[in-house]
């Protein structure tokens, strides 16, 4: 498929989604439609996954006019438990999306059809090796709130909307390899709602521009990871720019995260299906990723990425086991309760592999405070442990205009000194925000990759010069900024200043002289 076909079918696609967010404008905010509109998709999708999955089974056989949407259900039950053990969910095909939709309208009792399916899905996966990516995937979808209507036939009119709304997008053919317009629409509805972010949601939305640096920061010299792992992992961008830059079949045990928040944790599964991650290639924890981490068992990762949330509290010294964390107690000291910055920064260095590399975007308060963050600095500048510090632009984040940086570390350095490189000037503006560009991008990795200094961009520097410094990790007490004020020649400005005067006296002995003819006449 060309770039540009490729490109008229987004256009398309999000004037749908456009569409339908006009169309429901008022009975539902953005937030909560975000949700149905992605629930409904993910319907369609895993509907149409199937159904694409067994009739290609049964075509390759020679039973061409087979169609698993038209079958009796009785005869569809024969292949559940297969099913379940291949793909890791069943739908019977009368509670398929596209056998669904036709028949909503004329259904009155639509809420309580859509309501049954969603729990028989997430039932079919339980018991299974698939149970903990489903539990729950439908909960956010309540058919019967009243924010879709204050009557049952009210619900039932936007429902009919919603399914008929997500079943004109235009998705391309899963032969044509265009899957990704799935993942596409989730993008571009997290787009659209950003700004609502962590308002009404608890999502922290990180630009697209943003997750690809972090992600080709961790892949420098690398064409293929073991697994990739974010410690708040949000709905999963970050992650899943990996499948993107390297193809998943690169990641090659697949993609790990934990969220705290239980919407976006499950937007972030469903993100998982609705890019065509296998149920057994990721694997998405909710909790607390500082107090109660998930994948003991999994780690270390070669890749991990993160944009965690800033300065959040957390329980820090006033939970006594935490000192003795395995992931916080080389340090000797834990971060402030008020701010849990460093604490992301230390779980993920301990869960790196030693050939690894974390990319992660911090406050930079963290860089220079003193206290605990220092000893924490000081920790891990000692160690050599951090690779590079790198000055982000102002007004990049949605909801925040601060400068963020980010910090990569690594565990086998080869020389014992630290680049910093001040990119607050690598972007665009657009409209009131700033963003990065193919171009920034590439220039921040070429200096990455570089390790030189360059007046006013990088410095590469001898770890004892920032014990020097206290452990200040601040890329401005190393990078110098240019100064882009005019030089002035004062010798020059007085002489023009003299000129300007003694124009001034002939105008003024010129307007005298002409007052004088005047008033002579």
């Amino acid at each position: 498929m060309t770039d540009n076909r490729k490109e008229i079918e987004r256009a398309e696609l999000h004037r749908t989604i456009w569409g339908m967010a006009n169309d429901l404008r008022g009975s539902v905010d953005g937030w909560d439609f975000k949700q149905y509109v992605l629930g409904m998709l993910f319907y369609r999708y895993i509907s149409e996954n199937l159904t694409g999955y067994i009739n290609r089974g049964e075509h390759e056989t020679g039973n061409l006019k087979f169609d698993y949407a038209k079958i009796s259900d009785a005869e569809a039950e024969e292949a559940r438990i297969d099913l379940v053990q291949t793909r890791g969910f069943y739908i019977l095909p009368s509670e398929l999306f596209q056998n669904v939709k036709e028949r909503a309208a004329s259904d009155e009792n639509l809420n309580e059809t859509l309501e049954r399916i969603f729990r028989n899905i997430e039932a079919s996966a339980q018991g299974g090796p698939s149970e903990e990516n489903f539990k729950g995937l439908f909960d956010d979808i309540d058919v019967n709130s009243n924010k879709l209507g204050g009557t049952v036939a009210k619900r039932n009119e936007k429902l009919v909307k919603l399914l008929n709304g997500v079943g004109e997008m235009k998705l391309g053919d899963y032969q044509d390899n265009t899957i990704d317009a799935f993942g596409d629409a989730y993008e571009f509805l997290m787009g659209m709602y950003a700004s609502n972010a962590g308002k009404s949601g608890g999502e922290y939305y990180t630009p697209q521009e943003v997750s690809e640096l972090l992600t080709r920061i961790t892949l420098v010299g690398k064409t293929e990871v073991n697994k990739v792992y974010d410690p708040a992992c949000g709905s999963g961008s970050l992650l899943l720019n990996f499948a993107k830059i390297l193809g998943k079949e690169n990641v090659r045990q697949g993609f790990f995260g934990q969220e705290i928040n239980i919407t976006t944790y499950n937007l972030c599964r469903i993100n998982m299906f609705l890019h065509d991650i296998d149920y057994d290639k990721f694997d998405i924890g909710n909790g607390d990723t500082l107090t109660d981490p998930m994948h003991w068992d999994d780690e270390p990762f070669e890749a991990i990425v993160s944009n965690p949330p800033y300065s959040i509290k957390w329980e820090g010294d006033a939970n006594p086991l935490l000192i003795n964390d395995p992931r916080f107690s080389p340090a000797g000291v834990l971060p402030p309760k008020s701010k849990a910055d460093l604490a992301f920064i230390m779980h993920s260095l301990s869960w790196l592999a030693t050939n690894g590399t974390a990319a992660i975007v911090c406050f930079p308060g963290v860089m220079y405070r003193g206290g605990a963050e220092q000893k924490i600095r000081k920790y891990l500048i000692d160690n050599n442990y951090v690779d590079c510090v790198i000055q982000l632009p102002s007004n990049l984040f949605f909801g925040t205009s601060i400068a963020t940086c980010i910090m990569v570390l690594k565990k086998s350095k080869k020389e014992n000194s630290t680049l910093f490189i001040d990119a607050s000037n690598e972007f665009v503006k657009v409209t009131n925000s700033n963003k990065l560009t193919q171009k920034n991008m590439d220039t921040i990795i070429e200096e990455y990759k570089n390790r030189a200094n360059k007046d006013h961009f990088s410095k590469l520097v001898p770890n004892d010069e920032i014990a020097a410094q206290d452990y200040n990790l601040s890329v401005s007490t190393y990078v110098e900024q240019e100064d882009l004020r005019e030089v002035i020649d004062i010798e020059k400005l007085n002489a023009e200043i003299e000129e300007i005067v003694a124009r001034e006296q002939i105008l003024r002995d010129e307007i005298a002289k002409i007052i004088k003819e005047i008033e002579v006449d």
